[in-house]
C-alpha cells in the first residue's frame, strides 16, 4: 500500500498556503516530514487524512483516488502532540472506540485492544480514565488505539512534543518497532532534525509550504540539494556565509581565505555561499580545521558532554553569528573574542540561485 500526493495544493483565501506537492509514500520505513513551525507539516498530513479541503491535485491511496472521500471512508489513524483521548471513557473504551465505530465483533475488539495495550505496556491502566494517567500514558492510549484500528495510513503530528525528555527518548526508540511489519503508511511530522535522523526512513523537507527535498533521511543529511534544505536539516543552525571563488582560491570578507580542492576548485570565479556545520567549526585547529576565523563570543552553551558557542565575525547581518559545536567543556567568555577553526573540506558551496554545486 503506498499513499501518493499527486500535484495538491492548498490555499487559505487567495494565498497558495501549500505550493504544488508531489510525493509516494510506502509502508515499511518512517515518513518523516520536517521543518520549522509554519513549513506546512500540518497542513500535508490534514489532506492526506481528509481534514482539510484540497485546492487542486489527488490523494491516492493503493492506487486509488481517495481525495473525495471523507476521513472515516479513508481508514486512518491520526495522534495529535494533544492527548486526544475520550474523557469519559476508559483506557479499553478509548482504544476500541474505533473498532466499535467500524461494527467488529466483541471478540475481535477483546483481542485488539489486548494486544495493543500489552505493546504500549497499557494493560495495568485498562480500566483507568484519562485524568488518571500520566502524559505518557495519555500518548501511549493514543498511539495504542492507532495500532489497535489497523489503519492503512497512521498520521503523527508531533507526538512527543509535549512530553518531557526521558519520556520522549522512550517512545521516540520505541515507535519504528510498534508499527514494524503493520502494512501501514507511517507519517511522522517534526521540527527536530534529530528526531528525523533517529527515526531514519525516509524524510521529506518543507519549508514555506513547499518540499524542498524527499529522499532517504541519512542521504539528504549528508547531501542536500540546496541551501535550504540544509538549513532546514541541520540543530543548531547551519553556518553560512558569502564567499567569493577567485581561481582556486575562496574569500570569506576581508580577512579569511583557503584554497579550493575538488568540484569547489573547477568553479567558474563568481560569488558563492558556504554551509557548514557547526562540529566542523572548532575552538581548536586539528588537521583538518585549518582555516582561522575570528569573533565575538556572544552566547554560550553547554550541555555537559559539549560546548557551543555563537559568535559574530562582523559579517552582514544575515550571515554574521556562526555557532561552534564541540566536544568537551570551554571556557568562552560572553563578549570576548575567540579564534574558531573550520574544516574547508567539510563545507557545502551553493551558487547564488540556492543550489548546491560543490
Amino acid at each position: 500500500m503506498a499513499l501518493e500526493l499527486r500535484n495538491v495544493t492548498k490555499r487559505v483565501g487567495a494565498q497558495l498556503h501549500i505550493k504544488e506537492t508531489s510525493l509516494v509514500l510506502e509502508p515499511g520505513h518512517f515518513n518523516v516530514l520536517l521543518g520549522a513551525t509554519g513549513s506546512g507539516k500540518t497542513s500535508l498530513i490534514k489532506m492526506m487524512a481528509g481534514l482539510d479541503p484540497i485546492a487542486s491535485g489527488q490523494v491516492l491511496m493503493d492506487g486509488q483516488d481517495v481525495t473525495a472521500l471523507s476521513t472515516q471512508k479513508r481508514n486512518i489513524s491520526l495522534v495529535h502532540q494533544f492527548f486526544i483521548n475520550y474523557p469519559h471513557m476508559t483506557v479499553y473504551e478509548n482504544i476500541a472506540s474505533p473498532l466499535k465505530v467500524a461494527g467488529m465483533a466483541k471478540s475481535e475488539i477483546e483481542g485488539r485492544v489486548e494486544e495493543a495495550a500489552d505493546i504500549l505496556q497499557l494493560r495495568p491502566m485498562l480500566h483507568r480514565r484519562p485524568h488518571e494517567l500520566s502524559g505518557g500514558q495519555q500518548q501511549r492510549t493514543a498511539l495504542a488505539r492507532a495500532i489497535a484500528k489497523e489503519s492503512r495510513a497512521v498520521f503523527l503530528d508531533e507526538p512527543l512534543a509535549n512530553l518531557d525528555y526521558k519520556l520522549r527518548e522512550e517512545l521516540r526508540d520505541q515507535l519504528p518497532e510498534l508499527f514494524a511489519g503493520r502494512g501501514a503508511v507511517v507519517v511522522y511530522a517534526t521540527s527536530e532534525p534529530e528526531e528525523a535522523l533517529l527515526l531514519g526512513g525516509k524524510t521529506a523537507l518543507m519549508q514555506d509550504g513547499r518540499v524542498t527535498q524527499f529522499g532517504t533521511t541519512a542521504d539528504i543529511y549528508r547531501n542536500p540539494d540546496n541551501v535550504a534544505a540544509a538549513r532546514v536539516f541541520s540543530d543548531p543552525p547551519i553556518n553560512t556565509a558569502p564567499i567569493v571563488k577567485q581561481g582556486t582560491t575562496a574569500r570569506l570578507g576581508n580577512d579569511v581565505s583557503w584554497s579550493l580542492t575538488g568540484a569547489a576548485a573547477d568553479l567558474a570565479d563568481g560569488p558563492y555561499t558556504i554551509a557548514i556545520r557547526p562540529y566542523h567549526v572548532l575552538p581548536v585547529a586539528t588537521p583538518l580545521t585549518t582555516v582561522q576565523l575570528s569573533g565575538q563570543v556572544q552566547v554560550t552553551e553547554l550541555s555537559g558532554s559539549e560546548s557551543s558557542a555563537h559568535f559574530d565575525m562582523g559579517l552582514d547581518s544575515d550571515h554574521g553569528s556562526w555557532v561552534s559545536l564541540s566536544a568537551g567543556v570551554h571556557p568562552y567568555e560572553v563578549g570576548e573574542h575567540h579564534d574558531f577553526y573550520m574544516d574547508p573540506s567539510a563545507a557545502y558551496v551553493f551558487a547564488p540561485d540556492g543550489s548546491r554545486v560543490a
